[in-house]
């Protein structure tokens, strides 16, 4: 049975009109559901419902949110939204409940709260009412681009028609798009569409929720993350998070093929290094480093992957936006794009010039190892890389959650 399921959902991805099909059936159910589940239910004034990444963690700004309204508003309760309730227990207690993503527990809370919290686009067939304040917080400044700005794709999942529609859709839902940045403001315009719908006021330009951790971190924190991950505390760490491709696919989803030889790269570091993977939570596939016991750890499934960086020395990305918000701890940053060429100009493109960015471009692995040694043992923040600061991070001053808070409420 399992087998024949997906036989048939490749079938369907494979076929535009049979994926289009499968999708108005999901989107009529859905609808049917929601209408079904929330035909009773009041909006309550004093009620915030959060989810991550579509209720796969607790993190991001939705996190960061929700903890300053925790400490500094008594009058409001919590909602949080997972795939794996259990493993969230911990957050409950008496103004905080936890649910379910998707589940009707999930729908009442929705059609109950009058904020919605979110950092992912929600269900196509959902839509807040009158009275309720949706705040897409987004999950991170474009470095390659997005939505309605892109102009082609060899996305695997989705035509270039079905993208539009996905951001056209969520533009005419949420109240406030918030933005890190002048430049990242004047984007999410575009990428959403937002003069043709006359919705450009909806972008509120804050600086992220999400980077005032890593203005307000502690050493103690630093040292308690690193227990926590088991990392001996004299190792330097090398943080490597690279993002999707959009046309690296399987029955599962978005799959990822590692461009990096760990033996390699094992040989070439010294003792001194450890190496945290971090893949991009679209990502599917299943890494195993037992044969890196020790040097390599999978911490794909790490909740926050601020913590993350705090206790890394150099991270190494490609085209993720990652990069914009480590900036901030103004420590060295490599850019392995292997496949530069192919992505820039068949996959996505880019809203910025890479002379910009605060880092090396390295399209070969044995220059990688080489800049990994290099980039810890002789780096300065330099004037380019202030100037990236400036640019994009200027409003990381450690208030974002408190500014957005306050528009939230307001609304």
């Amino acid at each position: 049975m399992k087998t024949l399921k997906k036989f048939l959902n490749k079938v369907i991805e494979k076929s535009l009109v049979l994926r289009k099909s499968a999708r108005l059936v999901r989107y009529v159910a859905g609808k049917i559901k929601y209408a079904i589940c929330t035909f009773s239910v009041k909006t309550e004034e004093n009620c915030v419902v959060f989810a991550s990444f579509n209720g796969k963690s607790f993190c991001d700004s939705p996190k960061a949110i929700y903890n300053y309204l925790k400490e500094s508003n008594e009058d409001l309760c919590f909602i949080w939204a997972f795939s794996e309730p259990q493993r969230y227990e911990f957050l409950k207690d008496e103004r905080t409940e936890v649910v379910k993503f998707g589940s009707k527990q999930f729908f009442e809370y929705l059609k109950m709260s009058k904020y919605w919290v979110f950092n992912s686009m929600i269900y196509d067939f959902v839509k807040p009412n009158e009275e309720q304040v949706y705040v897409q917080c987004w999950h991170g400044t474009p470095l390659k681009k997005i939505g309605c700005d892109l102009k082609y794709t060899d996305n695997a999942m989705n035509s270039i028609s079905e993208v539009h529609k996905k951001y056209r859709n969520d533009a005419q839902k949420f109240k406030y798009l918030i933005a890190p940045s002048d430049f990242a403001a004047e984007k999410f315009k575009t990428c959403w569409d937002l003069k043709a719908l006359n919705r450009e006021d909806a972008v509120v330009t804050t600086g992220y929720p999400r980077n005032d951790f890593l203005k307000k971190f502690t050493s103690k924190d630093v040292l308690e993350i690193k227990k926590k991950l088991n990392i001996d505390l004299d190792k330097k760490v090398v943080l490597y998070a690279p993002t999707w491709r959009d046309n690296e696919h399987n029955e599962k989803g978005y799959s990822f093929s590692l461009p990096i030889d760990f033996d390699e790269l094992q040989k070439s570091l010294s003792d001194e290094y450890v190496v945290l993977f971090r893949a991009h939570y679209l990502v599917a596939s299943v890494f195993d480093f037992e044969k890196y016991r020790g040097f390599v750890y999978n911490v794909s499934d790490y909740d926050d992957i601020s913590e993350l960086y705090i206790v890394s020395d150099l991270l190494v990305t490609d085209y993720s936006s990652v990069f914009f918000d480590y900036a901030n701890l103004k420590r060295p940053v490599l850019f392995y794009m292997y496949d530069l060429e192919k992505y820039r100009d068949e996959i996505r493109g880019f809203y910025i010039g890479l002379e910009e960015l605060p880092g090396k471009i390295i399209e070969d692995e044995k220059s990688l190892c080489r800049e990994i040694n290099n980039s810890l043992e002789n780096f300065e923040y330099s004037e380019k890389y202030r100037l990236f600061n400036e640019k994009f991070n200027s409003l990381d001053d450690g208030n974002a959650s408190c500014r957005v808070a306050e528009i939230m409420l307001e609304g």
